[in-house]
Formats: structure tokens, C-alpha cells, sequence
């Protein structure tokens, strides 16, 4: 197929994409390349992503988006923006019984304070150069289901899907649309050793109606999508990326 035929064309596109030295955020950032978008990339990991940078040939951001004071500064003389991916987030394992206070607190920082600070500042860039655009948060289907152990992290996806309906209908009359994708588990190298374990992994895929996980790239193509004119009409959804998951 050739380039002006793709469903998914994000050409003279400017996206800023958090999370991308590693993982979901680092496919979202490659396949926005092969869309045509001029991609930013934000990371902590300034070795790895200035080999992302070079080998995609974009610009990278290393900055740490739980700093708000950072965030605006480095944010805040960037050129015109098309778009945003808060792929950024953490987990920290914890039971009902047995969590510790900062541990949540620091889910919550960054899952959904510092990506609601860094949606803030990508829309008023947005607003002020007058772009259209959209904005994707990488939840999870730990938004809608409880998961044993998550309770910090099913907290802090639950408020970040809230989030994105706020900022549905507040920067909609401003043209900018704000969606959720919401993932099962995704392999990334990360997560194929965490989930390794058959009495861990076996229960998981046997509540999954597709009975498998989902690989990077299943979620980086709804992401791309949801950014492109193709998903024009669609704002303040909640997309499940889960093979069913959420819907047994």
C-alpha cells in the first residue's frame, strides 16, 4: 500500500510521546515515524533514548515528568504540537492490607498528576498555535477490573480514564481530542519476565476470551489511530485493548 493510501497518515504531525525509551511508549514512538509524524520522544534514560532519537531521527526530551516546574520549562518553548501520548507510568505492587502510603502517592505523582501537568501543557501549545490535534493516555484495563495486588496501580488507571472524560469536554470546543487506550498485559521485554511464572501467567490467559497477551504493537496501531483523522468523530473513549478481558 502505498503512503496516500494509509488509513493511519499523521504526516506534518508534531507528537510528543512520554514513556519512549522503553517498552509500549518505544513502538508508539516507531510507529509514529512510520506514520509520517515528526515525534518527540521524553524519557528519563538519556542513553537510550538519544539511540532512539538517532535511529528514528527525531528529537528527544530527557526530562522527568513528575517535576512540574521541569515539565513547563522544557515544554513551554516547544514548537507548535499536533498531539500527545502519556505512555509515562509506573507500578508498584501492593496489597489492600499491606501498601505503604508513598508507595500510592508516588503511582499517583505519576500516573495521573505529572500526565495530567504534561496534557496541561501540550494543550495550551496546542491552543495557542491554533492546532487541532488529539491526545492518547495509555491506561489499562486495571481501569475497570480489579487486579490482585494493583491496588495503587487500578487506582491510579481508574482516575487517569476519569482524566481523559474531563479533558474530553474541556478541550473539545478547542478542537483537541482526548481518548484512552486500555491494555491487558503487553509484552514487553519486561513483562515477558514478570509473567513468566506459569501460576501467574496461566490464570490471566485463561480470563482473556482470545487467550493471549498483547504484543507491543497492538496497542502502538489503536494509539496511531486515535491520532489520525481517521478517528476524527471519536473523543472521550475508553478503548479496550484486551482481548476481552474487561467485557467477561
Amino acid at each position: 500500500m502505498s503512503s496516500d493510501n494509509r488509513l493511519i497518515d499523521l504526516r506534518d504531525r508534531r507528537i510528543l510521546v512520554t514513556g519512549a525509551s522503553s517498552g509500549i511508549g518505544e513502538d508508539i514512538a516507531r510507529l509514529l515515524r512510520e506514520s509520517g509524524a515528526e515525534t518527540l520522544l521524553v524519557g528519563r534514560n538519556a542513553e537510550r533514548l538519544d539511540a532512539l532519537a538517532s535511529e528514528l531521527d527525531c528529537r528527544n526530551l530527557v526530562m522527568d515528568i513528575t517535576d512540574e516546574h521541569q515539565v513547563q520549562q522544557t515544554l513551554g518553548g516547544l514548537p507548535a504540537l499536533d498531539g500527545l501520548v502519556n505512555c509515562a507510568g509506573i507500578s508498584i505492587l501492593d496489597s489492600a492490607l499491606t501498601f505503604k502510603a508513598e508507595d500510592l502517592e508516588q503511582i499517583l505523582h505519576t500516573n495521573v498528576v505529572a500526565s495530567a501537568v504534561v496534557a496541561r501543557e501540550v494543550a495550551r501549545n496546542m491552543i495557542k498555535h491554533q492546532r487541532q490535534g488529539a491526545i492518547v493516555n495509555v491506561s489499562s484495563q486495571a481501569a475497570s477490573a480489579a487486579l490482585q495486588d494493583h491496588l495503587g496501580y487500578c487506582a491510579s488507571k481508574a482516575a487517569m480514564d476519569a482524566m481523559t472524560r474531563v479533558l474530553c469536554l474541556e478541550l473539545g470546543p478547542h478542537g483537541i481530542r482526548v481518548n484512552s487506550v486500555n491494555p491487558t498485559v503487553t509484552l514487553t521485554p519486561m513483562a515477558e519476565m514478570a509473567w513468566s511464572a506459569p501460576e501467574k501467567r496461566d490464570p490471566m490467559l485463561a480470563a482473556i476470551p482470545l487467550g493471549r497477551f498483547a504484543m507491543p504493537r497492538d496497542v502502538a496501531i489503536p494509539v496511531a489511530f486515535l491520532l489520525s483523522d481517521a478517528a476524527s468523530m471519536i473523543s472521550g473513549a475508553c478503548l479496550p485493548i484486551d482481548g476481552g478481558y474487561t467485557a467477561v
